[in-house]
């Protein structure tokens, strides 16, 4: 049965705007349109040196810790499965179900942030891969670096948007709220795959 048979508001369209579509949710597309290419770049100039390596650049094999990083991206990605979850309760109007799958989420959001510091003062103060040590270390740190700090923000929004639904103004109506922040983090997560596979699991197969 369609909503408008319900009488139903279809969370996902939106009347009052000329393409039916959320400006809240346009307004993140066009946002996500952007940092994907951001971290296209970011990820191509990787790519570019790893290709063409420069004399004095780390052994990757020798670097990664492949279980640990293996570890957290299973983690992020189950982060993205309590996202889901988090809207679909808010759009059936549970609020306690959609507190319980952010935090969640938000705890998930803190364990990959965990081990990536983790990894980082083991790459610097035991492998002593830093920012000026190569050109990989350079691309690599800004590269992680960079994504760290996007999931960084998204625990602070994830943990904002929680925290404002105490006071009775998050509800059914409101689902677009947690909607867009869901279309955020789901980014993240992608982008963290894609990164996964190509400095991490791809290092290790020969290219020459």
């Amino acid at each position: 049965m369609s909503h408008a048979a319900t009488g139903e508001i279809d969370p996902h369209l939106d009347p009052t705007t000329a393409t039916g579509i959320p400006n809240k949710k346009l307004i993140m597309w066009a946002f996500l349109a952007s940092d994907c290419m951001f971290f296209g770049s970011l990820i191509a100039t990787h790519l570019v040196y790893r290709l063409n390596p420069i004399p004095g650049n780390a052994n990757a094999t020798d670097t990664f810790d492949i279980e640990l990083t293996s570890f957290s991206t299973f983690i992020l990605l189950m982060s993205s499965l309590m996202m889901a979850l988090a809207v679909n309760a808010i759009q059936k109007g549970n609020l306690k179900s959609m507190r319980r799958c952010l935090y969640t989420t938000i705890f998930f959001g803190l364990i990959f942030l965990g081990c990536q510091v983790y990894e980082f003062h083991h790459f610097v103060y035991e492998k002593g891969l830093t920012l000026g040590s190569s050109v990989f270390g350079s691309t690599f740190f800004v590269l992680t670096g960079t994504h760290g700090c996007h999931v960084a923000g998204g625990v602070l929004w994830l943990l904002s948007l929680t925290l404002y639904s105490y006071t009775g103004r998050v509800g059914k109506a409101e689902a677009i709220d947690v909607e867009t922040a869901g279309l955020y983090w789901h980014f993240v997560d992608i982008v963290w795959i894609v990164i996964f596979t190509v400095v991490y699991l791809i290092e290790y197969v020969p290219l020459h």
